[in-house]
């Protein structure tokens, strides 16, 4: 059994969530064990806090502190609140002049922008996404406010293509990951899941050596170099060779249940 406290973060969308938001009985099982082992079990995600509060309550988690929006954004657990957290940390930047770019090199773009309140814009064509407390917008007002986090879809293009465009933007001032498919997800520059995770692990005193995180995305790659440099990083089995690269670990895929066998193995001390 390990008895001391770690810090456990873990991804959402192909860690905990199969693409069709469900889970198994097997994760939710293990996720639970491992809080009810006392360790401070929270997720790292670039959801919107809109989205998060239900992977929360689908799962049954209660952690202090949640990373949401790829780190530009952490909740910090507050009972005065209706969703029992409040917004402790924003971090947040002008979306103007990246939005300028990518619709320069992406003009039938879809894009999406969210504020420091948790308010999102976005333009025709994102309705697969959840749209909580969203508007849609034309492109010139997604500008409006200061931004945490700026989503751009580009159905049109494979990974491949959508990959060698973005290169070829050159963006700067910001921090962008490429998901899965053609979704670029970008936040404010230095900005990222590690960057928000040590804030939470320094809030918690807990040692850089007990800390645990698991995930799937290229978004995920800078907290797996923050993690693994003394504790622990775990890729899933389907992630990109990328991922895996950055990560000291790696589990079975979301289908095989891999985040399951890893915290199994974890509580135990296996």
């Amino acid at each position: 059994m390990t008895s001391e406290r770690w810090l456990v973060a873990l991804d959402v969308d192909g860690t905990i969530l199969h693409e069709d938001e469900t889970l198994t009985d097997a994760v939710r099982s293990a996720v639970a064990g491992a809080q009810a082992a006392g360790h401070e079990v929270t997720l790292a995600t670039g959801r919107s806090w809109e989205s998060s509060w239900q992977v929360l309550e689908k799962i049954g988690l209660t952690p202090e502190y949640v990373v949401c929006a790829n780190g530009a954004l952490i909740m910090q657990r507050d009972a005065s609140e209706p969703r029992g957290y409040r917004r402790a940390h924003v971090e947040t930047f002008d979306p103007a002049p990246v939005l300028e770019r990518i619709r320069g090199h992406l003009p039938e773009g879809r894009f999406m922008v969210e504020d420091a309140t948790g308010r999102r814009l976005y333009t025709d064509g994102m309705l697969d996404w959840n749209l909580d407390n969203a508007r849609q917008v034309e492109f010139a007002e997604l500008a409006a406010a200061p931004a945490t986090r700026v989503v751009v879809l580009s159905p049109d293009h494979d990974l491949q293509e959508f990959l060698t465009i973005v290169e070829r933007m050159g963006l700067h001032q910001v921090t962008y990951s490429v998901g899965w498919t053609a979704w670029l997800d970008i936040a404010p520059e230095g900005v990222n899941k590690a960057t928000a995770l040590e804030r939470v692990r320094a809030a918690l005193d807990i040692p850089r050596s007990r800390v645990l995180v698991a995930g799937d995305g290229r978004n995920d790659i800078d907290m797996f170099e923050w993690a693994g440099a003394e504790g622990r990083a775990i890729a899933m089995g389907q992630a990109p060779d990328e991922v895996k690269d950055a990560a000291g670990e790696t589990t079975g895929a979301i289908e095989d249940d891999g985040l399951a066998r890893v915290l199994e193995a974890f509580v135990s001390g296996n």
